[in-house]
């Protein structure tokens, strides 16, 4: 049987586990993750009950003898298992776009909680609190940093001509003109509504001045329409 002592520190371990799950928890909600502050303490907390499960389940046959019954105990089993099923939730997250996939960061929070919950339950405080804090270095400091380094944006632009032969070159020399790579161009051609369409797949840097370039594009001649959304990763 456990002691008084035992079960403070076991309810010790649960309340620690439920406050930096929803440190955690509380970063993602704020920036509107669908897994944010409940999902954290939650994932948190269970994971802690797990682990003490796990190092406790030896009291349960601790009275058999030994010489009569052979019990094979794998104090990491239930451990091993928690981290597994995080992936359930961890693949809930995941938003798959067209050229995008939103919610990494969300998942591997939990998984990370996950983790500090089995430390937590573990008795292992100081690795554990070690690691929220590093996590929260790396969820707000580098979010500051990460809107400041460039990287490659692919658009797909999409131009409607009143013209059989739209001027398709002016358009691509105003693209190249602000160093965006064109990778592929398709071509539908509409007799009855005599327009011809073209889709451009392009790859460029986020730092592109797209309100400069539409207004360029948009004076070319026999433009009809123009739209632009986000492409897939070449």
């Amino acid at each position: 049987m456990w002691t008084c002592t035992e079960i403070n520190c076991d309810v010790l371990k649960l309340i620690v586990a439920t406050a930096v799950g929803g440190i955690i928890g509380f970063e993602r909600e704020t920036h509107g993750q669908a897994a944010g502050l409940r999902t954290n303490v939650l994932v948190c907390t269970g994971a802690c009950l797990l682990m003490m499960l796990s190092l406790h389940i030896e009291h349960i046959f601790r009275g058999i003898n030994i010489n009569e019954t052979v019990v094979r105990l794998d104090p990491a089993r239930i451990a091993s298992y928690a981290i597994a099923s995080m992936g359930f939730l961890g693949a809930g997250a995941i938003i798959t776009g067209k050229g995008t996939v939103k919610g990494l960061t969300t998942a591997a929070s939990m998984w990370l909680v996950t983790g500090i919950g089995l430390a937590i339950g573990a008795g292992f405080f100081v690795p554990a609190l070690a690691s929220v804090s590093l996590s929260l270095v790396t969820l707000y400091g580098f979010r500051q940093i990460k809107r400041h380094l460039p990287k490659d944006e692919h658009t797909v632009l999409t131009l409607v001509f009143d013209h059989p032969q739209g001027p398709l070159e002016k358009i691509k020399a105003i693209l190249i003109s602000h160093q965006i790579v064109i990778n592929f161009i398709n071509y539908y051609l509409d007799k009855r509504q005599k327009t011809v369409i073209y889709k451009l797949r392009l790859q460029s840097r986020t730092d592109i001045p797209w309100g400069h370039l539409v207004h360029e594009m948009s004076e070319v001649g026999e433009l009809q329409e123009m739209s632009l959304e986000e492409g897939t990763v070449l």
